[in-house]
């Protein structure tokens, strides 16, 4: 009878306890948030369960600052759980060891207004009110917006596919570990280090510092480029100011005009704020095949656009052969040699592909070039032949099929835009000869036009052999200038693949005039 008495007592004591569970629970959580956040509390739904303990589910909440007219909470939590002893509800403040969120949204007013926000309460478990001390919290799916007033820009959101934070406290660094969806190219970000304490007030001024690693992201998501980019690297400061060393790997990275994957490697030294995204990059050291690029310059987010890239880029040392796999269709590329190039690339925001929207501004030189197409490598070596004087051996070359596989160099200035490039200053040279030449060429291969002068060593009766050579001595005086013993006109035009040479005595420049100008003074054959 006493065993009954006995346990009759507990059942009751157990019922009262757990009846006095659950508002005990809810209003230490309200009151923890409200106490740390100034903010009024909203919470649409709060279940304990008395099965291992107090097992702790809710949903709905809501925090709307006490400082702020908002329409839309500063947080919101659509769920989350937690489980805790029941020796735990009569401690202050209770332990908790972690805390599960599903569907947490943070939305920050336009920055003129966040001086209003309320800050953390800086006192912690001192405080009457704040009741609660998490150990960890694991967070699905998260979403930070940053609003603006600025006309024309849209606020600026990151998402987090999976968030876990440890040594949750005010005031405090939390130590994270994320998984960012990154949208273009698509793929998903790993990071680890530690963030805060948030400044809500100028979030720019947060600290943050960790490692990432971004693995399988598909850049054909961004029009225009493909293959599959993995990179790795380490970041710390502010995030208005995130210094950023890392390394990419791009095994098969391509353009679509011309779909050939070559290997890209870069590291990297950059500047990131991470309040709108801006980038500044100091510098990218990269290699393409056989050829090293270094680019500085900007990466400034357009908002509901995408990003408009202004970058300063030297290749050298480098290959030509290299540039021309990667941009043009032509396979194998036209043309080898050595290579030293400086340019201005613009890459403004938009939705057409890379290469409709790219812009190059910028100089070239290549050195001991040849022509990957036979016959067009034995135009050239019949060009400085004859150029030289040597028409016997050319004429011997051409019968035999004999090439003498002769280097080329040349030199301009370039501009690329609308997949179209046009050629200022360029001065083509080979033993005998030097070209001087304006023209254009698309980067689809079906333009091709050039026109400009020819000074040749040897005079133009000395270019042929036999009947043909006595039949022109007379004409050699009309065609001998400043030093040269034949100048002439002439063109290249046709395809890439297939370009034809000729005179071109009809082509009248831009002025114009008949006359075709002659390179600057002070040029020399070769």
């Amino acid at each position: 009878m006493a065993a009954l008495l006995v346990a009759g007592a507990a059942l009751t004591v157990f019922a009262i306890y757990f009846q006095r569970a659950e508002p005990i629970l809810r209003d230490r959580v309200i009151a923890t948030l409200a106490t740390r956040y100034d903010s009024r509390v909203e919470l649409a739904g709060f279940e304990v369960s008395a099965i291992h303990g107090f097992e702790v589910t809710g949903s709905g909440l809501r925090l709307y600052p006490n400082t702020l007219n908002m329409q839309q909470p500063l947080i919101s939590v659509d769920g989350f759980s937690f489980r805790t002893g029941w020796r735990d509800l009569f401690h202050t403040p209770m332990h908790i060891g972690v805390v599960r969120v599903s569907g947490l949204a943070i939305y920050l007013p336009p920055k003129e207004q966040r001086q209003n926000i309320p800050r953390l309460n800086p006192h912690g478990p001192q405080s009457g009110k704040v009741q609660v001390l998490i150990d960890q919290l694991d967070i699905d799916h998260a979403l930070l917006v940053l609003g603006t007033s600025k006309p024309g820009k849209v606020p600026l959101d990151f998402e987090i596919a999976d968030l876990q934070m440890t040594s949750v406290g005010a005031g405090q660094p939390m130590r994270f570990h994320a998984i960012l969806v990154n949208p273009k190219p698509v793929g998903n970000i790993d990071s680890s280090g530690s963030f805060g304490p948030f400044d809500a007030h100028d979030p720019g001024d947060t600290l943050v510092n960790g490692t990432y690693s971004f693995s399988h992201a598909d850049l054909s998501t961004i029009k225009g480029i493909g293959g599959m980019l993995s990179s790795t690297g380490r970041y710390q400061g502010t995030l208005n100011n995130i210094n950023v060393d890392g390394e990419t790997d791009t095994p098969d990275f391509r353009l679509d005009t011309a779909d050939h994957p070559v290997p890209l490697h870069t590291k990297f030294h950059a500047i990131v704020d991470g309040t709108n995204g801006d980038t500044h990059l100091l510098p990218v050291d990269a290699m393409l095949l056989n050829s090293h690029i270094v680019a500085r310059g900007d990466v400034i987010t357009v908002r509901g656009q995408g990003h408009d890239i202004a970058l300063d880029v030297t290749v050298e040392p480098a290959r030509i052969e290299d540039l021309l796999a990667l941009g043009v269709k032509t396979e194998p590329p036209i043309m080898t040699g050595a290579l030293v190039l400086h340019t201005k690339l613009s890459l403004p925001p938009g939705n057409g592909s890379v290469t409709d929207r790219l812009n190059l501004q910028g100089s070239f030189n290549i050195t001991g070039a040849h022509f990957s197409n036979p016959g067009v490598q034995a135009k050239v070596d019949q060009l400085s032949l004859r150029s030289q004087g040597e028409a016997d051996q050319a004429q011997q070359n051409a019968q035999l099929g004999i090439s003498s596989n002769i280097a080329s160099n040349m030199q301009g200035n370039f501009t690329l835009d609308n997949s179209k490039i046009t050629i200022t200053g360029l001065k083509y040279t080979v033993p005998g000869a030097m070209i001087a030449m304006n023209g254009v060429y698309s980067l689809d291969g079906q333009v091709f036009d050039f026109h400009g002068t020819a000074r040749l060593q040897a005079k133009v009766s000395q270019m042929v052999t036999g009947w043909k050579s006595l039949l022109l001595k007379p004409i050699d005086q009309f065609f001998s200038k400043d030093g040269a013993g034949t100048e002439v006109p002439v063109s290249i035009t046709g395809t890439r693949s297939n370009p034809q040479f000729g005179l071109d005595f009809g082509h009248k420049n831009k002025s114009g005039d008949d006359k075709i100008q002659r390179p600057d003074d002070g040029n020399r054959i070769p």
